[in-house]
């Protein structure tokens, strides 16, 4: 049975499915086989960033709805062998109920070492729908004040729903011009700001959009892909160091 972790944030454009993408792509690095499940009904795009858009026929929704079997709408990523993706639904209105998610990722999980679940913005039913299976969740934040106000929603919306394990994502990070703006005096003042043990710091970093752009995940020695294999390491429990 695989774990399932929620990949989430309070505010929109923070860079949650670069996160999804980038950190599938290294625990499927590390040999494990992974599934990405797009949940932003009516604005999916991990389909676009790997590259099977093209593809597709199936979606969450069909699954839901009896118009195909569970592997019909899971689809290989080219080029990265063992990483998975269950698109999201075209059209708002096929938002998946809560209860329904839980049943489906439960017996999607079985087949996965991972299961991540990419969390449409804002705090709404695509929300609740994203975290309900969800053991544990990632909060993805921008350190500047909005993204880190909203990331402390999250957090207590998380809890709320019996998501006990939270883990706070800095993503788009710039030191030079975190330590110039004076905002926070240092990343402490950040992670109290959000009320969320840090986990991972990913730099900004121009191979991500390249990346995206290709259809592929992030990968090689680029400065983000390097951070999401020690985000990988530390979420299977290994003693990975921050770098900032």
């Amino acid at each position: 049975m695989g774990r399932v972790t929620v990949i989430t944030s309070g505010k929109g454009g923070v860079g949650k499915p670069t996160v999804t993408c980038g950190l599938g792509a290294a625990l499927v690095r590390r040999g494990r086989r992974v599934l990405l499940v797009d949940t932003d009904a009516g604005l999916r795009s991990l389909d676009y960033m790997l590259g099977i858009s093209q593809e597709l026929v199936f979606d969450l929704a069909d699954v839901v709805n009896g118009s195909c079997e569970p592997a019909q709408a899971i689809y290989p990523c080219q080029g990265s062998k063992g990483l998975f993706v269950l698109p999201a639904p075209q059209n708002t209105e096929d938002t998946v109920s809560p209860q329904i998610m839980k049943q489906l990722i439960a017996a999607l999980s079985r087949y996965y070492d991972h299961v991540l679940i990419d969390c449409p913005a804002g705090l709404g039913r695509g929300f609740l729908s994203a975290i309900a299976p969800a053991q544990r969740a990632l909060v993805v934040s921008t350190p500047d004040p909005l993204c880190l106000r909203d990331a402390d929603k999250v957090r207590r919306l998380l809890q709320k729903n019996g998501v006990g394990e939270l883990r706070l994502v800095i993503n788009r990070f710039e030191p030079k011009r975190f330590f110039r703006s004076g905002t926070y005096a240092d990343l402490d003042a950040v992670i109290d700001a959000a009320g969320i043990q840090l986990i991972a710091v990913i730099p900004q970093d121009a191979a991500t959009a390249v990346s995206a752009a290709k259809g592929t995940p992030v990968a090689g020695k680029s400065p983000a892909a390097q951070a999401f294999n020690r985000l990988a390491a530390r979420l299977e429990g290994e003693n990975a160091p921050l770098v900032l």
